[in-house]
């Protein structure tokens, strides 16, 4: 039987979390391999212009972005490679992950940052302009769209907050409720924020039946639950917010999670309740999800990583004198 491969830091995903981390455990000299997962640059690839990143002045496309991020990992000396962390055992040290079912590695310490994906209504317009007018993210997408007309679907909290985000820099926001008033999932205050904006006309008992448009969004079409009504809506872009589900599936009966499956991380820090693996980047964060704070997170996973090795190196060798 061939033996796990050795690790001391492996890092499990490859947005900006990751990649942050990658360079900071190469800086302090902890050889990271790090998995770049089934999309790698994470949800930064599918956006197009990221024009709130500091340092970029001109903006930046989100993919070239996240080859910037791995380059620069790899001239710090970080190994990066393709391959998907299928399965770990987390019940000893050093902890035990599986690579594309095939390989295992024995790792010192874990970084995950494997990131959280947007839940999609899964309608062929939908995918086809993605990144063309159509997109999960309000907050990081909006702004193209300043003074225009745009369409936002979801019923939630986060729906809310990015429709009243719209509010501020569009003409008009047309939000899009599958259900009635009493269906609405936000909470209270949340609601009467909403339905006091005057430039926000919600459409309740409605559901997306198609994103209008052939290179770019130029509409929606709604049909009405009860009357079966369609109605065309001018629109310039397409604002999906029914939720994210975090990529960590993997780490169930492991790593402690909340109701949604966002890992649980002590707060402050990146540690996880298992000594020695770390959570940043979006699947421990259902607040913020920007670029910028994942990378904050990632930078903190891996000055988290490399105390948590030094303090190991240090028992070791007290107990060897």
């Amino acid at each position: 039987m061939t033996e796990n491969e050795k690790v001391q830091c492996l890092i499990i995903g490859s947005g900006p979390a990751g990649y942050t981390a990658a360079i900071y455990a190469s800086r302090a000299g902890l050889q990271p391999v790090l998995y770049q997962g089934l999309q790698p640059g994470g949800q930064l690839t599918i956006t197009t212009e990221v024009e709130n990143y500091p340092g970029y002045p001109e903006g930046i496309m989100g993919p070239q972005m996240m080859v910037d991020f791995e380059k620069q990992a790899q001239r710090m000396g970080a190994d990066i490679r393709w391959g998907l962390a299928t399965k770990v055992d987390f019940s000893n040290r050093p902890f035990k992950v599986e690579i594309d079912e095939e390989k295992w590695i024995d790792a010192s310490s874990v970084i995950i940052a494997t990131g959280a994906s947007a839940k999609w209504l899964n309608i062929p317009s939908e995918q086809k302009l993605n990144g063309h007018g159509v997109s999960a993210c309000a907050v990081c997408d909006g702004f193209f769209f300043k003074g225009q007309d745009v369409a936002i679907v979801g019923a939630g909290d986060t729906a809310c907050e990015e429709a009243l985000y719209l509010s501020k820099l569009c003409s008009n926001v047309h939000m899009i409720v599958r259900k009635g008033e009493d269906g609405m999932k936000a909470s209270k205050v949340m609601q009467d924020r909403v339905k006091k904006t005057g430039n926000i006309t919600i459409h309740w008992n409605s559901e997306t039946d198609e994103v209008l448009g052939d290179q770019k969004v130029t509409g929606v079409r709604i049909r009405n639950n009860q009357t079966n009504a369609l109605t065309e809506i001018e629109v310039k872009a397409f604002f999906v917010a029914i939720g994210h589900e975090p990529n960590s599936k993997i780490f169930k009966g492991w790593l402690e999670m909340d109701e949604a499956g966002y890992l649980l991380t002590k707060p402050g820090t990146s540690k996880t309740n298992i000594e020695g693996i770390f959570a940043c980047g979006d699947v421990q964060d259902k607040n913020y999800r920007q670029a910028v704070t994942a990378a904050g997170s990632g930078c903190m996973a891996a000055l988290d990583a490399e105390r948590y090795l030094g303090e190991l190196e240090h028992e070791l060798s007290e107990a060897h004198a």
